[in-house]
């Protein structure tokens, strides 16, 4: 991919400026309105105009653009490899690392990118914004400067976030705890069942507690190989076994991320367990997450939760779906062999669940 380079001319105040990478893929946080009203993608090579404060900042910013910036509805895996690729080239040469991203699925890409880089021990900061940078009353502005600021913030010259989050509307949460549940609000994400890692106000309050820790020895490993024969089935009252079957014989699928009731609940019938014994004894790798927005996922709680446990479904916690969807595709592509994937499902890679 031949990847647009802009260097933004920024004042360094000290010996001491700090520098950040931003990865710009695209999403509203880009656009611009154009002459006819119509929203496009602006140079950023302008930005300068758009955000004069950024010219004040004791910080040396370089922006790398997708050479044709994405909707975030069409992110594949491909793009996903090379915002890994891109951070592993550059990790070196830069602080801290900004990416601008479409919202629709940003938790997604956060959750993937937290796997990708096994080793990670410096800030990558996922933002982007409900308004274009543009609008009068764009969230563009705050989201991106507060980012910056988060991806060069040190303690003792550590980095204070050495790993993969989401900023937006004045939070920092864990990129793979996070999940989008406005489209009209300025709180897009929440992370119900993790704490926030930082809270913007007049300063930046950093929940240190919530945050992994600086790991110096830490060296950044490029993970890249993964396998999207992978799916989603939500359960609903009504299901019948024709549409699971159906689902399970898709040709090449290796691996399903079950949502289910409450703590992990599923209908007990017998049916409904055979069709998931019959996947499995094929298999294939099921993955128990919880419909619930801050669901836990608790095998053999409730009795129409053991059998699960008995037929060999994978308990996947309290993960979200977009960080069990991820972890299995990496996953699947690390390794051909099923047992090795269902025990590293059941333990956290990147602090993405709750063990």
């Amino acid at each position: 991919m031949n990847y647009k380079i802009v260097r933004l001319n920024t004042q360094a105040k000290t010996s001491k400026t700090s520098s950040v990478l931003i990865i710009y893929t695209g999403g509203t946080l880009g656009m611009a309105y154009d002459e006819s009203g119509s929203l496009v993608p602006f140079n950023f090579g302008q930005i300068l105009d758009k955000i004069p404060i950024l010219s004040n900042l004791d910080v040396a910013i370089t922006v790398i653009s997708f050479p044709s910036p994405i909707d975030s509805s069409n992110v594949s895996m491909l793009h996903w490899k090379d915002m890994a690729y891109i951070i592993h080239e550059n990790y070196d040469s830069y602080d801290g690392f900004v990416v601008l991203h479409g919202t629709d699925t940003m938790a997604y890409s956060a959750s993937m990118l937290s796997f990708m880089l096994h080793g990670l021990n410096k800030p990558v900061i996922f933002t982007g914004a409900q308004l274009p940078i543009s609008a009068l009353r764009s969230d563009a502005r705050e989201n991106l400067m507060t980012s910056l600021e988060i991806a060069t913030a040190k303690i003792d010259g550590k980095p204070l976030v050495p790993e993969v989050g989401i900023f937006f509307n004045h939070l920092l949460l864990r990129g793979n705890r996070s999940k989008k549940v406005q489209s009209v609000h300025f709180d897009a994400f929440e992370s119900e069942n993790y704490p926030p890692l930082a809270e913007s106000g007049i300063v930046i309050d950093y929940n240190t507690a919530a945050i992994r820790p600086y790991e110096p020895n830490r060296k950044l490993q490029l993970m890249n190989e993964l396998d999207n024969r992978v799916m989603i089935l939500k359960l609903f009252p009504g299901i019948t076994d024709q549409i699971m079957d159906s689902c399970f014989a898709t040709p090449g699928l290796r691996g399903v991320v079950l949502e289910t009731y409450g703590s992990g609940n599923s209908p007990s019938e017998a049916w409904f367990m055979r069709s998931l014994e019959r996947a499995i004894k094929k298999g294939l790798i099921i993955l128990n997450v919880s419909q619930c927005n801050g669901g836990r996922v608790i095998q053999g709680r409730y009795e129409t939760s053991r059998e699960l446990l008995n037929v060999g479904v994978v308990s996947g916690a309290d993960m979200t779906t977009e960080a069990a969807i991820t972890k299995l595709m990496f996953l699947l592509g690390q390794s051909p062999d099923r047992d090795v994937i269902r025990k590293r499902l059941m333990i956290p890679l990147a602090g993405e669940m709750t063990t």
